[in-house]
């Protein structure tokens, strides 16, 4: 399925998005050897989980399921990423900030490698709505097929693993969608009236 990028890997950004990312890192470092800024640099999977906004993938398809509304995937939703419940992810910043080597870049990876197709299905399945809303898009300029990060690094040095298997954190994400419309609904509302 390819390779894992791990913190060594040169960055090839695919997008102007990705670029500004990777600038960001590059910024960072040069403020660490210019001026000896104490920095660490995290690098983490696709997050997801409760709190995240509505135009991202899966929260996107929590919602217009909900509504009953067209499920838009890119291409053929062969894009793959790895995923990561956003409590894990903030564990690990949490444990880079006090234990990790000033000046280091560590990978933060969920072990959730998933097509976006099978995303859409299991929500489609876990809210009991048909594939049916499942609609095909053009896909974005410069989007990647796959995301593949290794998190050896953290692991080996700071003990991180992630606690949250995608099964788990899919089910409390859109439990948490749910229980929370509210606080989605009035995002949306804002978006259409501006």
């Amino acid at each position: 399925m390819g390779t894992f990028f791990n913190e060594q890997t040169p960055i090839h950004a695919s997008s102007p998005y990705s670029a500004s990312k990777a600038s960001a890192d590059l910024l960072v470092m040069a403020y660490h050897r210019t001026f000896n800024l104490p920095v660490t640099i995290s690098r983490c999977s696709n997050n997801y989980g409760p709190y995240h906004f509505p135009e991202k993938l899966i929260p996107l398809m929590i919602v217009n399921a909900l509504h009953d509304k067209p499920l838009p995937v890119y291409g053929k939703g062969e894009n793959i990423r790895d995923w990561l419940y956003v409590e894990d992810h903030c564990k690990a910043i949490d444990l880079i900030i006090h234990k990790g080597r000033v000046g280091e870049i560590y990978n933060i990876g969920g072990h959730n490698e998933m097509r976006n197709i099978d995303i859409v299905k299991l929500i489609c399945r876990e809210l009991s709505k048909p594939e049916s809303l499942i609609q095909f898009v053009a896909d974005r300029k410069g989007h990647d097929l796959r995301y593949a990060i290794d998190p050896t690094k953290i692991h080996n040095e700071l003990g991180w693993l992630p606690e949250t298997s995608f099964n788990e954190g899919i089910k409390r994400t859109i439990k948490w969608y749910l229980e929370n419309r509210d606080w989605w609904q009035e995002i949306l509302d804002r978006e259409k009236n501006s």
